[in-house]
């Protein structure tokens, strides 16, 4: 039975200045820092960061953190940061993809994805000269090429059964068996073409496979370019070639939620825990530390709770500080304190 090191201020939210917090954590700690720092020149949150006068300056600020934010993170682990951006003088800045760019160029880290937030319900405003704003950019970095991952975890929706799959449609793919008498395939060449589209047909009307498609030799264009792939051979060697769609949704580098609304929030930005929680679900195993060094409102604590990992958090804003604590507090508790495989 492993507990949880005594060293480590798990399931805290502490109030103060986060470079110096962090300095306090060993190295290769955390499995996920996941964050999302004060807008450059956006908002008054109480502290120095985001009042920059100069968006370079907020851009090295934000990396001195970075750094030790790769450094606390374990090899497996990975860096979720979301940043705002601004505009200056009617000119977009780009503040985002100016941190991801010299975050990178640190040589410390590898930008796996750039995940839109798409916000359903984008802040209601009229402008006359450009559009209004509704996503915000979450870039995903990693140490290693080691970082966990759950891609099947996230987005997750309730599976359905095989049974619920089935089709009963009689003409499920007739009319391929036109086309293969159609085609200038050889005689042993038809037969095993029918042969495997029967077979294929059985497993849609099953609910094994849930669709599926036939190229066949002389009939359909062989795929663009000529490239000498496997299906291209098929093509060439069988004189047909099916691909099976399982229907398996892809994974998009997209999420979609409403923007956050808490009853007796004091925080200017808040971000929905449901943001936070996907995050979880794909980079991170159950039992695993999560830093938020700019916890404001408690969000990332509060998907940890929900979720069963711990939490470390920070902010230099007693008021939001105690809003967090007491956010998280209303929270129900199952977990078991103690780590396994840690």
């Amino acid at each position: 039975m492993s507990y949880i090191d005594d060293s480590l201020p798990v399931d805290q939210i502490l109030c103060g200045d986060n470079l110096e917090l962090i300095k306090h954590l060993p190295d290769c700690s955390i499995q996920l820092v996941i964050t999302s720092p004060p807008y450059f020149q956006q908002r008054d949150y109480g502290g120095g960061m985001g009042n920059e006068t100069d968006v370079n300056d907020y851009i090295g600020t934000l990396i001195s953190l970075f750094r030790e934010c790769v450094r606390v993170v374990r090899e497996d682990g990975s860096i979720v940061f979301n940043i705002g951006d601004k505009y200056q003088d009617s000119n977009l800045l780009l503040v985002p993809y100016r941190f991801a760019l010299a975050a990178t160029a640190t040589d410390l880290v590898r930008l796996v994805n750039e995940i839109t937030w798409v916000k359903k319900n984008p802040t209601p405003r009229q402008f006359t000269r450009r559009l209004v704003s509704s996503t915000e950019p979450f870039f995903h970095f990693a140490k290693s090429d080691q970082y966990f991952y759950n891609p099947k975890a996230f987005l997750a929706e309730t599976r359905e059964t095989q049974h619920s799959n089935k089709r009963e449609n009689t003409n499920i793919g007739q009319r391929y068996f036109d086309l293969i008498e159609e085609s200038d395939l050889s005689k042993d060449e038809k037969s095993l073409a029918r042969i495997e589209l029967a077979e294929v047909i059985q497993e849609v009307k099953r609910g094994k496979t849930k669709s599926f498609r036939m190229k066949i030799r002389g009939i359909h264009a062989p795929p663009f370019g000529g490239q000498m792939g496997g299906r291209t051979l098929q093509l060439k060697n069988k004189g047909f070639t099916i691909i099976r769609i399982h229907g398996n949704k892809l994974k998009r580098d997209v999420i979609e939620t409403p923007v956050a609304a808490v009853k007796g929030n004091k925080h200017p930005a808040i971000y929905p825990v449901e943001l936070v929680e996907e995050f979880l679900h794909l980079l991170t195993p159950p039992n695993s530390i999560v830093l938020d060094p700019f916890m404001g409102s408690g969000s990332t604590a509060v998907a940890c709770k929900n979720l069963d990992r711990y939490y470390i958090g920070y902010d230099i804003n007693p008021d939001y500080c105690k809003y967090a604590q007491q956010r998280v507090s209303d929270v129900p508790d199952e977990k078991q304190y103690k780590l396994k495989g840690m």
